[in-house]
């Protein structure tokens, strides 16, 4: 951090709540592309996680925090409210 002139971001003690949204991602992220086993090379591996983010859980994969439904449903749904 000192090297790069970042900030480090932390809670209090016992206050979680800053990570539980990442946390749960890579969860998710690793619950569904089952990569708690090593599979193919780092180059393999790396495109499956980048289409796995950009393609199905930015686009398709329904989110409770968007009423189940995939975050393109969400907005052609919003953009027909305006």
């Amino acid at each position: 951090l000192e090297r790069l002139k970042a900030l480090q971001s932390m809670s209090r003690k016992g206050e979680c709540w800053d990570n539980a949204a990442m946390e749960s991602f890579f969860a998710t992220l690793k619950l569904e592309l089952n990569l708690d086993k090593a599979q193919g090379n780092r180059s393999d591996t790396r495109n499956l996680v980048f289409e796995w983010i950009e393609v199905f859980y930015n686009r398709e994969r329904r989110h409770s925090s968007l009423g189940y439904r995939s975050p393109t449903h969400f907005e052609e749904h919003r953009a027909t409210l305006n």
